[in-house]
């Protein structure tokens, strides 16, 4: 995910801080340094700190149940409304995906238990509204914040965890997509009404959360339908052909001619034999211009570590070697030559037009029933 930063690397998966986290952090600072000053703040951000530590357990309850179907988790993004972790694919069954789906809540539900243990009982409803250095304590507050995480998630509405509930078990009566869309269109309903009473009750924060929620659940919907279609096509079908490469000995300048001469934002570099060496993207190029000047060298630029794959590849593969590119990804005839790229544009547009034509996805697991 754009606008976030590498904290490290658990279990096999990387663990990223939206550059969003700081803001929130610096508002829970300040509305909190001017009720009670400096210890206040300081106790405000650590108890925000530990809210996180719960939603990153709760992540990797997704990461360790998917992972018992074989699927991997490439990584967890911190937002300031939650986490979101990034499967490598969906479970394959209605099943799997209601497993996946509820381990994260029942993390929550198990440190909310513990924390009943440890404060011999629940506490009082009002520790939820406490401030710090209340008569509640931090872990009081802290038993209330996982419920609460529990309830949030199961709201049936994509990207939460309810929605994937709602999807799996409409998955046992109908088809993959068909589940798809009535939980996304449950999920936009369900943001209309928190984005209508965030509005009536001048609560801001709800009506982020609902566009937030309207979002996510009309990708969600999208992405399954871009998985569908590119069953039993191949990355030949919806790779680009026509564009401007760049050869291995030339500079900037170079590029800036061909970024003001046509709608082309991303240069592949190749060298004498058409081989991929690295791409040279928009933000490269005006970031080199500025620090190097025109005369400095394209490979010294370009980004090396471009994900390939074979033309006759099946795209649902390429697709998920696109989730873990920044940009477009070379497309490889069979002499490792570049003969096309793929990029979240012109696959959005290939999507718009085979749903035009109608294509139907062919059955390829249970969950095609009735799609």
């Amino acid at each position: 995910m754009s606008w976030s930063i590498p904290l490290g690397r658990v279990l096999g998966t990387e663990i990223r801080l939206h550059l969003t986290f700081f803001l929130l952090l610096a508002w829970i600072g300040f509305a909190h340094y001017a009720q009670g000053g400096t210890p206040a703040a300081l106790e405000g951000i650590l108890f925000i700190c530990l809210i996180f530590s719960c939603v990153v357990l709760h992540e990797f309850g997704h990461v360790l149940a998917a992972r018992r179907y074989g699927i991997s988790t490439p990584d967890i993004t911190l937002l300031p409304i939650g986490g979101v972790a990034r499967l490598e694919r969906i479970p394959e069954k209605p099943s799997e995906e209601l497993v996946v789906a509820l381990a994260g809540p029942a993390v929550n539900v198990a440190i909310a238990a513990l924390l009943f243990v440890l404060l011999g009982g629940a506490p009082p409803v009002e520790a939820m509204a406490a401030l710090p250095g209340a008569e509640h304590g931090m872990l009081a507050r802290l038993f209330w914040v996982n419920v609460v995480l529990v309830v949030f998630n199961l709201i049936p509405a994509f990207p939460m965890d309810g929605g994937r509930v709602l999807r799996a078990l409409l998955g046992y009566r109908m088809g993959h997509r068909r589940a798809t869309d009535i939980a996304a269109t449950t999920g936009q309903v369900v943001a209309f009404l928190l984005g209508f009473l965030g509005l009536i009750g001048g609560a801001p924060l709800l009506v982020f959360v609902a566009l937030f929620v309207w979002l996510g659940a009309g990708a969600e919907a999208q992405a399954v339908k871009l998985r569908e279609l590119s069953r039993g096509m191949m990355a030949s079908d919806a790779m680009i052909t026509r564009f401007e490469t760049l050869p291995v000995a030339a500079r900037i300048e170079d590029a800036v001619e061909m970024l003001l001469s046509g709608a082309q934002t991303d240069f592949p570099v190749v060298d004498g034999g058409g081989r991929l060496r690295g791409i040279l993207t928009r933000s490269d190029l005006i970031r080199a211009l500025r620090e190097s000047g025109a005369e400095s060298a394209v490979m010294e630029a370009m980004q090396r570590e471009v994900p390939t794959v074979h033309h006759r590849s099946p795209l649902d593969e390429a697709l998920q070697a696109m989730q873990a590119a920044a940009g477009p990804i070379g497309v490889l005839d069979g002499a490792g030559r570049l003969v096309g790229l793929l990029t979240q544009e012109n696959l959005g547009e290939m999507l718009m037009v085979e749903a035009a034509r109608g294509r139907r996805a062919p059955p390829a697991n249970p969950w095609a029933r009735g799609a």
